[in-house]
């Protein structure tokens, strides 16, 4: 089976991340069909997006339409998966929302390796957890009941805990190696079942696989009943977005959405185009002068029709009245009461700007 995308992920080999080989892929497409006719699967660790790509485009000649998401750390990877995908978030796995059981195929071919050691040894796991395993922990939510797993992995990652984690998720489970054995990896195939207890047989198949009881190849030809990716519901709310964003990709997201958005309407709505002021409808009380000024709607430059030129500038500052209230005792003592009452007081200020002998004094005008 020729593969479309593969020499394109073949340039990405570098720093450490190497994309799911070509054989082991096409086997594994081999293995797929369709549930539905509106399908939505997804990569956690997309890379690139040309694995994820291929399996859009096999599930496509099924006679699906398929909605491809991708998630991806890799700045370059993932503005490169943007492009063979319909939506990649660029973005840490972690940072990462998606509704939970709205996914019909999980690919998962999640780094290799240790996470960050606790050296402060503050938690359980001072050694560091396995990526593999943080991976799977946080995407199997996101796969729906009847849902699909393609979980590649090397088989050595395959201890009690997360084969008891698949077990408990998962029926139909088959365990193959990969044809491609660089990294002695297996391929884990499963379809997400609802079920509070694991399944002890499948717990212990995959416990002798990550012992060294390795199983047999997938095969280049696939007999059995294909694992079948199933619709999704239309009616049902479906989210997927990075909890975080940086700028290119906010810039990117404004750019496609600009029609939805204000800023095509920005100058209709925020209109900065000058009115000439009206005068008011009769002569203004010092209460009105005093909320004009706190307002700003009382400065620039002003002529008179005696021809001198101010430029002023109003404001409002408060002042303390005191009012003093005396009181006799039957005693024969009197008590002083002061009162403070808060006063507004409106002043205008301008500079002198007519020509002639007074030019830039400050003038205060109330």
């Amino acid at each position: 089976m020729a593969l479309i995308f593969q020499r394109l992920a073949r340039n990405f080999i570098k720093n450490g991340y190497f994309p799911t080989d070509e054989a082991t892929l096409a086997r594994i497409l081999n293995t797929l069909d369709i549930g539905g006719a509106d399908v939505r699967i997804l990569d956690p660790c997309c890379g690139e997006g040309t694995a994820l790509a291929e399996v859009k485009h096999h599930l496509t000649d099924c006679g699906a339409t398929v909605e491809a998401l991708g998630v991806e750390f890799d700045a370059e990877r993932a503005w490169h998966a943007k492009r063979l995908l319909d939506t990649v978030a660029h973005s840490d796995v972690a940072d990462v929302f998606v509704t939970a059981r709205s996914v019909g195929l999980l690919f998962l071919n999640p780094p290799y390796g240790h996470t960050v050691a606790d050296r402060a040894r503050t938690s359980e796991r001072a050694k560091g957890d396995r990526l593999e395993k943080v991976f799977c922990r946080r995407t199997f939510p996101w796969l729906k009941l009847g849902g699909v797993l393609v979980l590649i992995l090397p088989h050595y990652v395959l201890d009690a805990e997360l084969a008891e984690l698949i077990a408990r998720g998962f029926g139909r489970v088959r365990v193959f190696m990969a044809p491609e054995q660089r990294f002695r990896q297996c391929v884990v195939l499963g379809v997400k079942r609802r079920s509070d207890r694991p399944d002890p047989k499948v717990a212990a198949m995959l416990e002798a696989v990550g012992r060294g009881e390795l199983p047999n190849t997938l095969p280049e030809c696939w007999a059995e009943e294909p694992y079948l990716v199933p619709g999704v519901v239309e009616s049902a709310e479906f989210g997927f977005r990075a909890l975080r964003v940086d700028a290119a990709q906010l810039e990117s997201e404004l750019g496609r959405l600009a029609a939805h958005t204000l800023w095509p309407r920005f100058p209709a709505m925020f209109s900065t185009a000058q009115t000439p002021n009206r005068p008011p409808l009769r002569a203004m009380s010092r209460w009105h002068l005093a909320l004009a000024l706190a307002a700003g709607q009382i400065g620039g430059v002003i002529r008179s029709k005696a021809g001198r030129t101010l430029l002023i500038k109003g404001d409002t500052f408060k002042e303390k009245d005191t009012h003093v209230e005396y009181e006799e005792r039957r005693d024969g003592t009197v008590s002083e009461t002061r009162i403070l009452t808060d006063r507004f007081v409106p002043v205008i200020r301008a500079i002198d700007l007519t020509p002639g002998p007074g030019y830039g004094d400050i003038v205060t005008i109330s």
